[in-house]
């Protein structure tokens, strides 16, 4: 939650761009490596970075496949990226928040909560959030932000993969 002494924080959050695809790459270093911590699968390479495999796919699927920049006052904040279709559901048209990433001096602001609403938002569909387990904040954070946004309106299930158990939580957001 937000510290009620600090003045508000303007959240924005712009389409990435092909052109980002440096940026984005740094930040998705520092998203693995916060999920390493519960993904132990999850090592580096020889180059001493994790990788992201599927980002080039985010501007050769732009039909498939949306990235989104968070800023908190005009500063790079974290990222969003999104899929269309899920690997929790049949459904190709429903979007999947894919990866999620707010770096740590924006977390417990508000900052991702705003986020995520301005997506939802920007983009009016049957939603799918997915999130690990065993990864309680989280969780947490995805159960409150969710269960906010859309006034308690949305399922929660479990889904049991190998070798993760997953939260698979789906809702439909509107226009404002």
């Amino acid at each position: 939650m937000r510290d009620v002494n600090q003045p508000p924080r303007m959240v924005s959050l712009d389409q990435a761009s092909e052109a980002d695809s440096a940026l984005l790459s740094n930040l998705l270093e520092l998203y693995i490596h916060d999920m390493s911590e519960v993904f132990p699968h999850v090592q580096l390479g020889p180059d001493g970075r994790f990788g992201y495999s599927r980002l080039p796919l985010y501007w050769s699927e732009p039909d498939r496949r949306f990235a989104f920049l968070i800023r908190c006052d005009g500063r790079i904040a974290g990222f969003i990226l999104v899929m269309r279709g899920s690997p929790a559901v049949s459904d190709p048209d429903v979007l999947d928040v894919a990866e999620f990433f707010v770096l740590r001096q924006y977390r417990r602001a508000g900052t991702g909560r705003e986020a995520a609403f301005m997506l939802w938002h920007r983009l009016p569909a049957a939603w799918i959030v997915r999130v690990l387990e065993k990864n309680a904040s989280a969780l947490a954070f995805w159960r409150d932000t969710i269960a906010t946004f859309t006034e308690g309106r949305f399922d929660e299930r479990r889904l049991t993969t190998e070798p993760n158990d997953w939260r698979v939580f789906s809702f439909e957001s509107r226009p404002p």
